[in-house]
């Protein structure tokens, strides 16, 4: 028998193993949109970061283009994350009852993903804004929908917009 049970192991060590990436369909029962959140501020950071280099007249071109290049690049990866935290949040914890408690949750995780896509085509301020906008409403959707109150305040970084936080009281 244990020899079996050895050449069942050498047989699973020698299966060609590939690597997956989730988070985390176990399911881990952990969520936060903070995530997507801090992402969408730092899409408004960046598109005011090339802006800034734009008007920079002190600085060498190859300066500017480098800094531009930089933070289209950063804009861009940071507009998926938004659309990668919230389809975890939105397929994996809204569910059931907590759909029924939320019915506009499809619409509006939808229409984040269609202004993050606006967002890495464009340098736009106001379409990053509108973003996080949309993201602080999912953000207070779960955390209502986990009977924890919100409240609005300036993200204390640039860009200094209104975030939504979780009120966690002990």
């Amino acid at each position: 028998m244990q020899k079996k049970n050895r050449d069942r192991t050498k047989s699973f060590l020698k299966m060609s193993i590939v690597d997956a990436h989730a988070h985390c369909d176990i399911p881990c029962k952990i969520y936060d949109p903070s995530t997507a959140q801090i992402a969408a501020l730092t899409v408004i950071r960046m598109i005011d970061i090339i802006e800034e280099a734009i008007a920079d007249e002190g600085s060498s071109e190859v300066k500017t283009i480098n800094t531009i290049n930089r933070a289209i690049a950063k804009k861009e990866q940071e507009a998926e994350r938004v659309k990668h935290e919230t389809r975890i949040i939105w397929g994996d914890y809204f569910k059931g009852a907590l759909i029924d408690d939320a019915p506009d949750i499809h619409t509006l995780a939808h229409n984040i993903m269609l202004t993050a896509s606006a967002a890495k085509q464009a340098v736009d301020r106001p379409t990053a804004e509108k973003l996080l906008q949309q993201v602080n409403q999912f953000a207070e959707l779960f955390w209502k929908s986990k009977g924890i109150n919100v409240k609005t305040a300036t993200c204390p970084y640039p860009p200094s917009e209104p975030t939504v936080y979780p009120v966690i009281e002990n």
